[in-house]
């Protein structure tokens, strides 16, 4: 009995340093991974399509912040799209690197790298499966195809809205592990279970204001329900 008490004990520790170490260690390493993959995007200029349109000629964002220019990001359709959230984030690039381009890739190089470390997050959190998830978020941070949206500045909406789109997630799965919880006669859960509900609308509004694709979320919600989440 004592033994199997030992045996407990030194499991314990190693988890303890494992989440104490480990999982730090992973993030780090598919964030600077990723930097260091689109550092040579910060060598690149503008380029004369769409960037002007969000950028180099659009006298709004090139002001920085402002009260006049954020009734214009909320009210504006113009690039096609109402993504208030897009605007206020290159007005941001400007306000602090105005029209040097390295600036406003550093911060697209910024929000892959934590969208790599989301997809880790969310994945490892909704399966438990620690390497099948780090392949996973390796392959999305470092794979070819999203090189447009991250060497692109007019792109921005497509990682902003990427960010809020995992986070969304991310918060769904923790609504629906508050749910099983409440579902056992735990009424503390049911308040946690609420507010978690809350966040994902939030964010899912948030996402939708960075790109309005993101109307596909509650499909996508549709099939982690039936995996990983089961429900």
């Amino acid at each position: 009995m004592a033994a199997h008490s030992g045996k407990q004990l030194v499991e314990s520790g190693f988890l303890r340093r494992y989440r104490r170490y480990a999982l730090p260690s992973v993030y780090c390493l598919l964030f600077v991974s990723v930097l260091l993959v689109f550092e040579p995007s910060l060598r690149n200029d503008f380029i004369n399509y769409d960037d002007p349109d969000y950028v180099t000629e659009n006298e709004h964002v090139q002001k920085g912040f402002s009260w006049e220019g954020v009734r214009w990001a909320f009210s504006t359709t113009d690039a096609s799209n109402w993504h208030p959230l897009t605007w206020l984030s290159h007005m941001a690039d400007c306000q602090m690197f105005g029209l040097h381009s390295w600036g406003h890739h550093l911060t697209n190089v910024i929000l892959h790298a934590l969208n790599t470390c989301l997809v880790f997050l969310v994945l490892r959190s909704m399966t438990g499966a620690l390497w099948r998830s780090l392949f996973v978020a390796g392959l999305f941070g470092l794979h070819p195809l999203h090189v447009q949206s991250v060497a692109w500045v007019a792109e921005r909406k497509d990682v902003l809205s990427t960010l809020f789109f995992l986070l969304a997630i991310w918060a769904y799965a923790k609504y629906s592990s508050a749910q099983v919880s409440a579902l056992k006669s735990r009424p503390a859960s049911t308040l946690h279970a609420l507010r978690y509900y809350a966040l994902t609308l939030l964010l899912f509004a948030l996402a939708l204001m960075s790109k309005p694709m993101v109307v596909t979320l509650p499909f996508v919600l549709l099939l982690l329900d039936f995996w990983p989440l089961q429900r």
